[in-house]
């Protein structure tokens, strides 16, 4: 396992910087909290791949494909009606992410600035390199210059930018996610109904993983409960992807 293997441990761990727990219970100026996870915390799971490291392969696989159609384990905000001034409100998101993110059309600059890859060595559709200063910002305001991810990808042994993504607590409501990206322009997502394997179980040997994670056809909490699982009813903020390079207009907001 690599030196900086706590990034792939686990879904928490991942998204520790601007995992919805950290605002659930904070207003503006508050200082972050700890973590909310329902029915475990985040010693549980550290454990869990410290005993079980084949869990953190299973998890990483999983969150790989994390964007890909996960039925019921994705919830995925209405596109409202069109409206000109919502037009107007993307042009001025992608005018300000353009040039920000331009630079980092060189991989090595993205690293040099603070980006770190997720999941380096897992084959993925899309890259995320991670600016955690940034996931933390945008638990408190919107920058569209400071996007939480760059998403790439892999081309020979380097990367190639295709776009950003952006974050949002979990506290937001749609009319505030709205504020941040036009809900008629783009669909804001999250991840839900995740049952972790039992206590003990994690590992890819112990665990059924047809059955758990963001993968799996476990999607209520009382098939969650029934299989000796963990229940998380959401484990992610709100996600948005933006390929502003696009010449398609359609595929820029694209998911």
């Amino acid at each position: 396992m690599k030196k900086n293997h706590w990034m792939i441990l686990l879904l928490a761990i991942f998204t520790l910087p601007f995992i919805t727990g950290l605002s659930a219970q904070q207003n503006q100026t508050a200082p972050p909290q700890k973590p909310d996870m329902p029915g475990m915390d985040m010693g549980e799971m550290q454990h869990d791949t410290k005993t079980a490291p084949q869990a953190a392969v299973s998890a990483n696989e999983q969150m790989s494909d994390m964007h890909m159609d996960m039925g019921p384990h994705m919830h995925m905000t209405d596109l409202r009606k069109p409206s000109p001034e919502d037009e107007q409100r993307a042009q001025q998101i992608l005018g300000k992410l353009r040039p920000a993110i331009e630079q980092y059309k060189d991989y090595h600059k993205a690293l040099d600035d603070g980006f770190k890859i997720f999941g380096p060595g897992v084959p993925q559709e899309h890259y995320h390199f991670t600016n955690y200063r940034y996931a933390m910002e945008a638990q408190f305001s919107f920058n569209p210059a400071h996007p939480t991810s760059l998403l790439y990808k892999k081309v020979g042994d380097g990367y190639e930018l295709e776009g950003a993504m952006y974050t949002a607590p979990r506290r937001l409501d749609e009319e505030q996610l709205n504020e941040r990206v036009p809900l008629s322009i783009a669909r804001w997502h999250e991840h839900v109904n995740l049952c972790w394997p039992p206590k003990g179980a994690a590992g890819v040997k112990q665990a059924n993983w047809k059955e758990f994670g963001l993968r799996g056809s476990i999607a209520t909490q009382d098939a969650c409960e029934a299989a000796g699982g963990r229940w998380i009813p959401i484990i992610f903020s709100w996600m948005v992807h933006v390929y502003p390079f696009e010449t398609d207009p359609a595929k820029i907001w694209a998911h």
